[in-house]
């Protein structure tokens, strides 16, 4: 986490560029089919491990990674990190009710200076020009893109070279949901367990079951298939 936060800062401070991406089983999962997604999450210039899964795996793997690096927790302080330097934030994403609760939130806590822009996340593919417009008009910073995987990891690959004057851009998952108070975040003995997915589960099983059930199980025999090749 700290090493991420000194990176994103030295970006912004250097008027640089960087792409951020987290991945958990399931991202690993939809990589093996989607190439459009695998190329974007591998172009990223970090890569964080979100799930407890995957840092699990790489462990077995023999290539651990040093910690798990959740993106809500990331998104949170780097909005700290955004009200002490006085950086600029634009929110993309979620239903317009959640991301503008978001945007209160954040502006309650931590002042409306931060805040650069916001847009919902429900727009048609020949809008996307017009979404990059706004953002770059908004002179932001940091951009957070609250959309579902691959859209939101996809729209980030594909137009990254034309927000260049955004020095850190982030997709971030349902992350909105849990600051506007729509969905709650797993217990920190869960967190801590790896149990997040179930929480979840929990919560919307006709939603997510699937993509959980099936798809954890799809990740264990990537890592299991793996471990035997690299034995070989």
């Amino acid at each position: 986490m700290n090493g991420t936060l000194e990176l994103v800062e030295n970006a912004i401070e250097n008027k640089e560029q960087i792409h951020h991406v987290v991945v958990n089983a399931g991202k690993v999962v939809q990589m093996q089919k989607d190439m459009q997604l695998r190329e974007s999450v591998n172009s990223s210039d970090i890569i964080n491990a979100d799930g407890q899964s995957v840092v699990w795996a790489a462990k077995f793997l023999n290539k651990p990674i040093k910690e798990r690096v959740a993106g809500i927790d990331l998104m949170q302080n780097v909005v700290k990190l955004a009200a002490s330097k006085k950086y600029k934030i634009y929110f993309l994403g979620a239903e317009e009710a959640v991301v503008s609760k978001t945007v209160a939130h954040y502006s309650k806590e931590f002042g409306k200076e931060i805040i650069a822009g916001y847009r919902n996340g429900f727009y048609q593919a020949e809008d996307e020009k017009e979404v990059v417009n706004d953002i770059v008009s908004s002179k932001a910073n940091i951009l957070f893109v609250a959309i579902t995987s691959p859209k939101k990891e996809n729209f980030l690959y594909k137009y990254k070279n034309e927000l260049t004057s955004v020095n850190f851009i982030m997709g971030v998952g349902g992350s909105f949901d849990v600051i506007a108070g729509k969905t709650e975040r797993a217990p920190l003995w869960m967190q801590g367990m790896g149990l997040e997915w179930l929480y979840r589960l929990l919560q919307e099983p006709k939603r997510m079951w699937k993509r959980y059930l099936i798809g954890n199980s799809k990740f264990i025999l990537l890592v299991l298939k793996e471990k035997l090749r690299t034995k070989q």
